[in-house]
């Protein structure tokens, strides 16, 4: 009977000490979900956030003097409509920028360099798909370019690139309107070039060699064109024949900031198969190899 008596106390002493440590998992769980939902989502940074949302608010209440804080001299904004506006003309214009908080903000991290997406509503105009390109200057986070594009609908047919008549490829193959003033800016070329020459010559695996995986286009009147839609692309134009010709380059602005840059330009396609454009695209730099992570494509409507 004592045996009995002392198997039973060694259980139930066994099922507490079960329970206790059931409880104690439990517990160490939920502490792990609230530090890891206190946490800032990956890739986000809060001096950036703060910064992001000062300006968002700044172009709301046109208040000028927090806008003019937070921009880089070098600062260039561009509408829905493929409007250019210089820091000064933005500044000036500020109240008919925005009517509402940016919504959907995303934010990819690239070192010294941040891409904030989202979408934004203007005061007048569509909602607009919105690329806003921060760099870090002496420490502080200022606004490099604000890009906005109208897209169409995800169930819009697929985007068939520019398909044109053949021709040469001077520009940008062979020149084009920069003077290169490091060669880090000259990587950045050369792989922009290789990506043009790729379209060209409809080499999807070297096209691919140049772009990020988490590579989006995002251009006016299309759906958002992943990396891999892109490579379809590329192959059904190989398989047509059809004849790629790329956009000239009209004015490029590059900034390389370590391990990452941009690049804002303004392009035509030579045979007017679509309207000139503002391009925006950010480049990293991974492994040696700059790659190119987004690219904002907004048409211009007006002169």
């Amino acid at each position: 009977g004592e045996d009995m008596r002392r198997a039973r106390r060694f259980g139930s002493e066994r099922a507490v000490r079960c329970l206790a440590l059931a409880v104690l998992a439990v517990a160490l769980a939920i502490v792990a979900l609230v530090e890891t939902r206190a946490q800032p989502a990956a890739g986000e940074n809060p001096a950036l956030m703060a910064a992001d949302t000062a300006l968002n608010e700044a172009m709301r209440g046109a208040d000028r003097s927090t806008a003019r804080r937070l921009l880089s001299l070098q600062f260039t904004y561009t509408d829905e409509g493929g409007r250019a506006y210089s820091r000064k003309d933005f500044l000036a214009d500020l109240k008919n920028l925005s009517a509402a908080p940016a919504s959907d903000r995303n934010v990819a991290m690239y070192g010294l360099v941040a891409a904030v997406t989202g979408d934004r509503r203007p005061v007048q105009g569509n909602p607009s798909f919105f690329l806003d390109i921060w760099v870090k200057q002496k420490g502080a986070w200022r606004a490099l370019a604000m890009q906005n594009v109208v897209l169409a609908e995800a169930t819009a047919p697929a985007a068939r690139g520019e398909e044109t008549k053949s021709g040469d490829c001077k520009n940008p193959c062979q020149t084009m309107p920069y003077r290169v003033r490091s060669p880090a800016e000259q990587e950045v070329l050369n792989s922009f070039l290789a990506i043009e020459k790729a379209s060209i010559a409809h080499d999807a695996q070297e096209w691919s060699k140049h772009v990020a995986e988490e590579f989006v286009l995002y251009r006016s009147g299309y759906p958002p064109i992943s990396k891999a839609a892109r490579i379809a692309t590329i192959e059904r134009q190989k398989a047509s024949g059809s004849p790629v010709i790329v956009g000239e380059l009209q004015a490029v602005r590059l900034a390389v900031y370590g391990d990452a840059a941009a690049m804002i330009a303004t392009e035509m396609v030579p045979d007017n198969s679509r309207p000139p454009y503002r391009a925006a695209r950010v480049w990293v730099r991974r492994n040696g190899q700059w790659l190119m992570a987004i690219s904002v494509q907004t048409d211009i409507q007006t002169p």
